[in-house]
């Protein structure tokens, strides 16, 4: 387990958002989205396909900008604080059977923000060690990326997206492909992880999910927020446009009863 912070989950705002829209062209993506978050916690963000996840975290991260509304992130323009932001996107392309090791995948997190044929620093050798060790992959380090389960790959791209002073981890269904066992475990360490930081998931494995976040946000255009991971259950077929049933043998999922609407 992580060491528990000295102070509450939630003293004050990393992430305030007001009245965000965002459109590409004349298509609506995302519409009057207004929400806060404190400093820690794990936030699950669900949603049908379409619905605005992926865009909402480019926005948080300053690639993207809005139409209209505010977004602050510790009270400033995210692009002025991007280095405080990590984040796994959906589909991370990392080849693994080029020679590299883990230690060196997170090393590419510094690369990437630093200036052509600048010489690597003792402290920043130090945080991809120190990112290796939050994400429990010491013994890792030196090995091939090649060899590593599925599991374990995905925990070193982790370290890269919280090497350095990262106070926020976004999340875009980062455990595509990984097996169950190795899943539950990465869960098991994002929440471990949330006692130090505010993490954003977005992920379509709704009943895990609701197994260990703090809270739901649902998104379809625009967020619907809710006091309880129970209240946001209840407000599926909501978001989703279509019925759903959440049933629980063994490992909790989501399936959906037969509809014939088009939003299937």
């Amino acid at each position: 387990m992580l060491p528990m912070p000295s102070q509450s989950p939630h003293d004050s705002n990393a992430i305030m958002v007001s009245g965000l829209s965002f459109f590409y062209g004349k298509h609506a993506i995302l519409t009057d989205v207004t929400f806060s978050l404190g400093e820690k916690g794990f936030i699950g963000l669900i949603g049908p396909n379409g619905a605005g996840k992926s865009t909402l975290l480019k926005i948080l991260l300053g690639i993207l900008h809005p139409s209209s509304g505010e977004v602050n992130i510790f009270g400033k323009d995210p692009r002025e604080v991007r280095e405080c932001i990590g984040y796994v996107p959906q589909h991370t392309v990392v080849d693994p059977w080029f020679p590299i090791t883990s230690k060196e995948v997170v090393l590419t997190g510094i690369l990437s923000r630093k200036k052509v044929l600048r010489r690597i620093s003792s402290k920043e050798k130090s945080q991809v060690l120190r990112s290796l060790a939050l994400t429990n992959m010491t013994k890792f380090a030196n090995t091939q990326i090649h060899t590593l389960s599925g599991g374990e790959r995905q925990r070193v791209l982790l370290a890269r997206a919280l090497v350095g002073e990262r106070k926020i981890l976004l999340l875009d269904e980062p455990l595509t492909g990984v097996d169950a066992p190795s899943a539950t475990e990465l869960y098991r360490f994002l929440k471990d992880l949330s006692e130090r930081m505010l993490i954003i998931l977005v992920s379509h494995d709704v009943g895990v999910v609701s197994s260990y976040v703090d809270k739901i946000f649902c998104i379809n255009k625009t967020v619907h927020t809710h006091e309880s991971v129970e209240d946001s259950l209840s407000n599926l077929e909501k978001v989703y446009g279509c019925p759903v049933d959440l049933i629980a043998h063994g490992v909790p999922h989501r399936v959906l009863r037969d509809h014939t609407d088009d939003n299937s």
